[in-house]
């Protein structure tokens, strides 16, 4: 299966690329996100819990960074258990673009699912995906954009988070959420 997108974040490329590089920031932006773990410097350990329709499951999943292009773009492949919920495998290309005042991100996700999830209805599914991707970006964008009052100034890049960036949490966290996705079609 494959999934793809664009997403708007309005701020430069580099205060997005450092918002995805801070572990606080991706955990609080993902919804049902217990834990993200730094194994080494290219393997990390997420734990979430995510319901899609009456499937309500904690996902544990292993996340590989392959490609790190800082700032620009990455690549992560991916692994993922919830039980006899289901399970999920693939991969996901992120990349930045600055576009003005604003950063356009794409991504690409290929994914192989099983389990229980794959049972719900494609409705079902694609909603429930729709909305963790909305929800995620949402509080992404109100973490890194500038405040009003620096609207029509440079907005000044949050520090970086030392260890693996935190956009590669975050495409963890699409990565869980794609997980999800697929794993209920």
């Amino acid at each position: 299966m494959e999934m793809h997108g664009e997403q708007r974040i309005p701020t430069n490329q580099q205060a997005v690329w450092d918002g995805l590089n801070d572990l606080e920031v991706l955990k609080a932006c993902i919804a049902g996100c217990e834990s993200i773990e730094r194994v080494t410097e290219s393997e990390h350990h997420v734990t979430l819990t995510a319901a899609v329709g009456p499937v309500k499951a904690k996902f544990k999943g292993k996340m590989h960074l392959e490609d790190l292009n800082p700032p620009n773009s990455y690549r992560i492949r991916f692994e993922g258990q919830g039980g006899v919920a289901g399970h999920a495998k693939g991969d996901a290309a992120v990349s930045l673009k600055a576009d003005g005042a604003v950063t356009l991100m794409s991504y690409t996700v290929h994914a192989q699912v099983g389990g229980k999830l794959a049972q719900v209805g494609s409705r079902l599914i694609d909603a429930a995906a729709k909305k963790i991707a909305d929800d995620f970006f949402s509080a992404f964008n109100a973490r890194v954009a500038p405040a009003p009052s620096e609207a029509g100034a440079e907005s000044t890049p949050a520090p970086a988070a030392s260890g693996i960036p935190a956009w590669v949490w975050v495409a963890g966290g699409a990565v869980a959420l794609v997980l999800i996705y697929f794993a209920t079609r």
